[in-house]
């Protein structure tokens, strides 16, 4: 998937193919990925089709003076899981591309993308034992690791991972970069449920080396 080329201009292949990539760099380094959500997921979406499913076979088979008295209740089952769906995805996934742990420290990750600009964003909830539970609001522009032929270059985006994300850092310290900042905004939960924030931006350092250095490859190529 990181070595397909796509549009740049494409907002929705930009952020699904970084998200594609997160979880594969995360389990690299050992993080164990929980599959709850899709899974749940998964279960619902499969027993309404299955729900559909079965109450069309039985009314093919049987007709539909024999079955009309139990139709009505696989309608309204299936319409609550389908609304159970929707639920689960808006409001408990709520754009989740990533869940799971690395010695006995937990972390959720989300992504997002606001429409017509290439920017994206991560909402990280890390918990380690003992510890404050600390939630960061990340973003960056594509271009930090897609060049401009719409290949996406891993390495820059692992890096501004290791930099940002203090539990991937200590996982990947090769590639912390204290300068590959772009936005982040920390919480801190403690366990009275007090929240403080802290706001931090750096400016960019321009475009990475692996992405420049591609870049010219490709201009020089006839």
């Amino acid at each position: 998937m990181a070595n397909s080329k796509i549009s740049v201009y494409s907002l929705s292949d930009l952020k699904n193919t970084t998200d594609d990539a997160l979880p594969n760099y995360l389990t690299s380094l050992k993080f164990r990925q929980s599959h709850t959500l899709a899974d749940v997921r998964l279960g619902l979406g499969y027993s309404a089709v299955a729900i559909s499913g079965v109450t069309f076979y039985a009314d093919y088979k049987l007709g539909w003076d024999a079955t009309k008295s139990w139709t009505l209740w696989a309608v309204m089952a299936y319409f609550i899981m389908n609304g159970a769906l929707t639920y689960w995805i808006w409001g408990i996934e709520k754009g989740k591309i990533f869940t799971g742990q690395i010695n006995n420290s937990f972390i959720s990750i989300a992504s997002s993308v606001t429409k017509h600009k290439p920017v994206y964003s991560l909402k990280v909830r890390c918990s380690r034992p003992g510890s404050d539970i600390e939630m960061l609001n990340l973003s960056a522009p594509f271009t930090r690791w897609f060049d401009s032929d719409g290949y996406f270059v891993p390495i820059p985006f692992q890096r501004w991972l290791a930099s940002e994300i203090p539990l991937v850092g200590e996982a990947d310290p090769l590639k912390v970069d204290s300068k590959s900042a772009e936005y982040r905004s920390t919480e801190s939960v403690d366990a009275q449920g007090t929240t403080s924030t802290h706001t931090s931006a750096k400016a960019s350092t321009g475009e990475a080396p692996e992405l420049a250095a591609r870049s010219r490859k490709s201009k020089r190529s006839p």
